[in-house]
Order: C-alpha cells, then sequence, then structure tokens
C-alpha cells in the first residue's frame, strides 16, 4: 500500500508524456496532412467533379476542425495541466459542442464515401444514377444541420460543478439521462458501432464490385478514378475500426465502474483512455498518409500539383496569353495518370 501513491504518480506521468509527445505529432501532421488533401483535391478537376471526393473533401476540413478543437484541448489538458474548460464556461460548452460536430460529420462523410463508391463500381445502372455530385451537395448539407442540431444539448447540459473532495471547478454533464445518451448513444453506437458496420459492410461490397471493373464497358478515366478513389477509402475503412474500437472499450469500463477507492486501477484506466484517444484522433489525421501510401496515382498528382501548377504559379504570376492555362494542362495530365 506504501507504494500506491508513487504507481499511481507513475501512471500520471505516462499519460502526460504519451499525450505531449503523441499528441503533438498528431496535431501537426494531422493539419499539414489535411491541409495538403484540399489542396490536391480543390486543384485537380477530375477531383472538384467527383462526388467522392466532395465528401472527402468535407472530411479533411472537420478532421482539422476536430484536431484544433478536440486534440490540442486535450494536450493542453493531459500534457501541460492547462485547462480552459475549468476557466470559461463558453469553451465549457463550446468544446464538447465542436467535438460531437465534427466527429459526426466527419463518420458521415466517410460513410457516405465508401457507399459512393459502391454504387459508383455497381453492374446496376440504375445504382449508379445515385452516384453525382447534386446527392452529395444535398448529403452534406443534411448531415451537418443534423450534427449541429445533434449538439445543441450539449450546450445545455454542460456546466460547471464543483468537486466535493477538492471543491474544485469542473466541466461535466449535470444531466443523468443525458451523460447515459452520452456514454451509450453517442460514444458507443453513433461514434462507435454506425460507422463501423457501415464503412466495413459497403467496403467489402465495393472491394468486390471493384475487383470486376476490369471487365465493364466504361470509361478508361472513370475506370482509373474508381479504382482510386475506392482503393483509397477502403484502406480507411480499415484503419476506422482500428482507431474507434479500442477508445470506445475504455469509454464502456470506466463508465459502469466505480473507482473512487481504487486509485491505481483508476490511473491504470486513465493512461488506457490516453492511449484510446491518441489512436482515436489518430483517425482524423491519418487520411492524406493513407491516401498517399494506398494509392500511387495519388502520389503522382500531389507531386504534380506541388511541383507544376502551384510552384508555377509562385514563378510566374502572369503569364503569356497564348501560352497553356494551368487548368488544361492540369486536365491533360491527370487524364493521363
Amino acid at each position: 500500500m506504501s507504494s500506491s501513491p508513487s504507481i499511481v504518480s507513475s501512471l500520471a506521468n505516462a499519460s502526460q508524456q504519451i499525450t505531449l509527445y503523441l499528441g503533438q505529432s498528431i496535431l501537426i501532421f494531422g493539419i499539414i496532412g489535411g491541409t495538403l488533401n484540399l489542396i490536391v483535391f480543390l486543384s485537380l478537376k477530375t477531383f472538384r467533379q467527383s462526388s467522392c471526393a466532395f465528401y472527402l473533401i468535407i472530411m479533411s476540413c472537420v478532421n482539422i476542425g476536430q484536431l484544433v478543437t478536440g486534440c490540442l484541448s486535450r494536450i493542453m489538458i493531459v500534457g501541460y495541466n492547462i485547462d480552459w474548460t475549468q476557466t470559461s464556461l463558453f469553451y465549457c460548452k463550446s468544446r464538447w459542442f465542436f467535438f460531437q460536430t465534427f466527429t459526426l460529420t466527419s463518420y458521415a462523410c466517410m460513410c457516405f464515401a465508401i457507399i459512393d463508391q459502391y454504387l459508383a463500381t455497381s453492374t446496376y445502372r440504375r445504382w449508379q444514377h445515385w452516384n453525382n455530385i447534386k446527392l452529395a451537395y444535398c448529403l452534406c448539407t443534411v448531415s451537418f444541420i443534423f450534427t449541429i442540431l445533434h449538439g445543441f444539448p450539449s450546450i445545455i447540459y454542460f456546466n460547471f460543478t464543483n468537486l466535493p473532495t477538492t471543491n474544485k471547478l469542473i466541466c461535466t454533464i449535470t444531466n443523468s439521462v443525458y451523460q447515459r445518451y452520452r456514454t451509450y448513444g453517442f460514444n458507443v453506437f453513433l461514434a462507435g458501432a454506425l460507422p463501423v458496420f457501415t464503412t466495413v459492410l459497403f467496403g467489402s461490397l465495393a472491394y468486390r464490385n471493384v475487383k470486376h471493373l476490369a471487365s465493364r464497358t466504361v470509361p478508361l478515366v472513370r475506370r482509373e478514378l474508381d479504382r482510386q478513389l475506392t482503393s483509397m477509402v477502403l484502406v480507411q475503412v480499415v484503419y476506422i475500426s482500428i482507431a474507434v474500437v479500442p477508445y470506445t472499450t475504455v469509454i464502456i469500463i470506466i463508465s459502469n465502474l466505480d473507482l473512487q477507492n481504487k486509485p491505481i486501477l483508476a490511473a491504470e484506466l486513465q493512461l488506457a483512455e490516453c492511449l484510446g484517444a491518441i489512436i482515436y484522433y489518430s483517425y482524423f489525421a491519418t487520411p492524406f498518409y493513407i491516401y498517399i501510401c494506398a494509392s500511387k496515382r495519388f502520389r503522382q498528382q500531389l507531386i504534380y500539383v506541388l511541383c507544376r501548377i502551384h510552384a508555377n504559379y509562385c514563378r510566374k504570376p502572369t503569364r503569356i496569353n497564348n501560352q497553356i492555362s494551368p487548368e488544361s494542362q492540369m486536365n491533360s495530365n491527370t487524364n493521363k495518370d
């Protein structure tokens, strides 16, 4: 029993170091990767006209937002012991609102993207008609409105309360019903089982379709784009299971245990929760790195966009009238990939 404080201190220090080094790396590389995703997707007409790429564009935007609002807050709280939620009621409420909004929007876009690729690679013509950019606009708008409305209860029920032991203000949920919903309805179902099940199911169907894509009479450029996007999102489907399941499992365990008189177990679970959260936030940071590993074509497009398009814009801000425009050159290069 005499060694209990030292064990708890060691576990707490491990949680702090993991958050500092891994958390900051995820934040920095995630923002860089998300920005590069947006540059590539928005620079090439091939992607701008693709409904699947549109979902990935929206997902890249909300992933950056999730890292800035969620991951950065965790780094400050656990890594630097600076908790802005204890000093500002506005930040206490808005942090969890943005966390839920960005999480659900990102998962919705991931599900839409893999379903879109399943429809795009389907042998049924009438299903392929659902693969269009207008529907993508509508689905993203509806999902964003839903996530905003879904986040409003967090603004109402997150408030300051006093810890009985230390008389210290903390930001927590003050409604027991909403607390149970957040644990099981949000963490387990909406941000856990539902996106994992949906992406794995339609990912398997899309993989089956893409294996027979070469035998179909579709334009070569469209076929290669479908292959590229399907391979990109399929690898991300595998990673979403790796990222979501551990964190969700730890949250359920912590929510169902009484840890008041078990400091060592509480510290161990805190360490497990810290590791799970780091893996969880890595989901929002890794799409760009998954894409460059999974798709040779994406690597070529990245080099082309950075070295040919934007580098030329920086070197030659004005072009001669009879010179080939960057847009036409970009499209011809993309069609050759």
